[in-house]
């Protein structure tokens, strides 16, 4: 019998409570003594929405089975492990730290909590994982602002970027441009959500006002031949999701989503999943379904830690192995 080898994987775009699997949802949910909807999964277990905003109100509801720091602890472990058991050697997550702080859990106390999680996976199956702080694009400039001045005031040594999700229509980048500048002077990678559900200048008005090098999503800019010379031009990175898009209707199909156009095009990219059991994807599933080669995987899985936030030591280490 042989062993099958897994192609080398690593992923920095997935969002920490999008990645909680209905069973252990289900389970955070008993230990917590909260109910859960019935209507919150289909006939088959898994979570049930039918178009964007009855995605968020699911995610919102499962997000409602969080109520300790060992429950954000148990999240990015399960996450870590699903991953590294489809060949990823290093993930970053998207975490808010607005949640824990509505349950009344300390900024130190929730990233104690998820650094724990975190060493349990790399103990059991040798993964890296790290943080990227997101602000919530919604909640407005000055929630982002006070957030980003939390993180460098208590740095952790697993925090290793700022990032921006919520809803692309509102607010413009450059409202954000204090929070951002504040943890770029600091060391901090930077990355932003644009190009997804609004256009091409949605990126245009993300690379201009703010100091990312990577853009979450970015696949709008498949429509505009220029900003796709310029992404090329500037070595800025996107994270792409095509699961996530596909299932949230931005795409029809796989077939139809932009990934292809975007490498022809010399725009770098990623494969990520954004979030997973949500989508019916998972990481291995989005490298299995990207219509590329080996070769051409291993070059995305290789840009994905040179684009990452890590440590320079860690980066060189996980590159080294990598090829190995």
């Amino acid at each position: 019998m042989t062993t099958k080898i897994l192609t080398p994987k690593a992923e920095i775009h997935c969002h920490l409570e999008g990645s909680i699997p209905p069973a252990l949802a289900r389970e955070l949910a008993e230990r917590n003594g909260i109910a859960l909807p019935s209507n919150l999964f289909d006939g088959n277990g898994h979570y049930a929405w039918k178009d964007f905003l009855s995605f968020l109100d699911s995610y919102d509801r499962v997000c409602t089975a969080l109520k300790t720091p060992r429950d954000f602890s148990d999240v990015i472990y399960s996450y870590l492990a699903t991953a590294a058991r489809e060949g990823a050697t290093y993930v970053e997550m998207f975490c808010s730290p607005e949640r824990p702080a509505k349950l009344g859990i300390s900024y130190a106390d929730w990233l104690a909590a998820l650094a724990s999680g975190i060493d349990r996976a790399g103990r059991e199956f040798g993964v890296v994982g790290r943080i990227i702080i997101i602000c919530i694009r919604h909640l407005g400039p000055e929630r982002a602002l006070a957030m980003a001045k939390v993180m460098v005031a208590e740095p952790h040594p697993y925090v290793v970027g700022f990032g921006m999700g919520g809803d692309e229509a509102r607010f413009a980048p450059i409202d954000f441009a204090p929070a951002y500048r504040l943890v770029h002077e600091k060391g901090y990678g930077c990355t932003a959500h644009a190009g997804e559900v609004v256009g091409p200048e949605s990126v245009w008005a993300a690379i201009r006002d703010l100091p990312v090098t990577r853009i979450g999503h970015g696949v709008r800019s498949a429509e505009d031949p220029a900003l796709m010379a310029e992404l090329a031009r500037r070595g800025i990175v996107l994270e792409v999701c095509p699961g996530s898009n596909v299932a949230l209707g931005l795409y029809a199909d796989r077939a139809a989503h932009p990934l292809h156009r975007l490498i022809d095009a010399g725009v770098p990219v990623t494969l990520n999943s954004d979030d997973p059991p949500f989508f019916h994807t998972s990481l291995g599933l989005e490298y299995e379904m990207a219509g590329l080669g080996e070769q051409e995987l291993r070059v995305i899985a290789r840009r994905t830690i040179e684009a990452s936030f890590v440590d320079a030591d860690t980066k060189r280490k996980l590159l080294k192995e990598m090829v190995a």
